[in-house]
């Protein structure tokens, strides 16, 4: 069977109920959604409305005319819980001819899907979030993203990168740290970051090369 042709975004702007959107991922960083719900009440009406029109949910059509996020998880939840009823949304692929076994296997495969609970243990895809509201939190994700944006390593193109920066800290840093501590979480994150053996994961900028 021929691969379904992924399109890119559309410019135009489709306007949904964000309890009709679908994670495509089990947790994510609430101390990341806290700080985006935090920079959503400093907008006033008119810079939340452009807000939106910059910050479309991408999204991939499904069997049964579903809608699935495939990124901006962290936003959609905030959002969400600031009471937002409304979003919009860029369609990235139709794939609402698949079957469901092919639509999930074509998710997978491209990247566009994290079945992976807070522990890091990978799930069936029936596990999944039915909406933005059922996201669990997942410290180590708020960890990678505070390691990122502390210059520990570089955003890049790879699919759930901080995700797989996440993993990598949940055998380094303990849970109870993680948790409770972000500040000393932080500093062994980026102790990490800075060593060799950190070298495997994307975005990793490394030590400084000598001359």
């Amino acid at each position: 069977m021929a691969e379904p042709k992924a399109h890119a975004p559309s410019p135009a702007l489709h306007t949904v109920s964000i309890t009709d959107l679908r994670p495509t991922q089990m947790t994510v960083g609430m101390r990341e959604v806290e700080e985006k719900r935090k920079a959503w009440r400093g907008l006033d009406i008119k810079k939340s409305a452009g807000f939106l029109g910059r910050h479309m949910i991408p999204v991939v059509r499904g069997p049964k005319d579903r809608l699935y996020v495939v990124d901006h998880h962290h936003l959609a939840r905030a959002l969400h819980d600031e009471g937002v009823e409304e979003v919009l949304t860029s369609t990235l692929a139709d794939l609402r001819t698949l079957d469901k076994d092919e639509f999930w296997r074509f998710l997978d495969n491209r990247g566009w899907m994290h079945p992976f609970d807070a522990d890091g243990v990978r799930q069936s895809r029936s596990e999944l979030p039915k909406t933005v509201a059922d996201l669990e939190d997942d410290p180590y994700r708020s960890l990678a993203g505070e390691l990122r944006f502390a210059g520990g390593y570089a955003k890049d193109a790879t699919p759930f990168s901080e995700f797989l920066w996440a993993d990598a800290l949940r055998r380094r840093v303990d849970s109870k740290i993680a948790k409770s501590d972000p500040e000393t979480a932080l500093e062994k994150a980026l102790a990490f970051a800075k060593s060799a053996a950190a070298s495997y994961l994307p975005g990793w900028c490394g030590p400084h090369q000598r001359s």
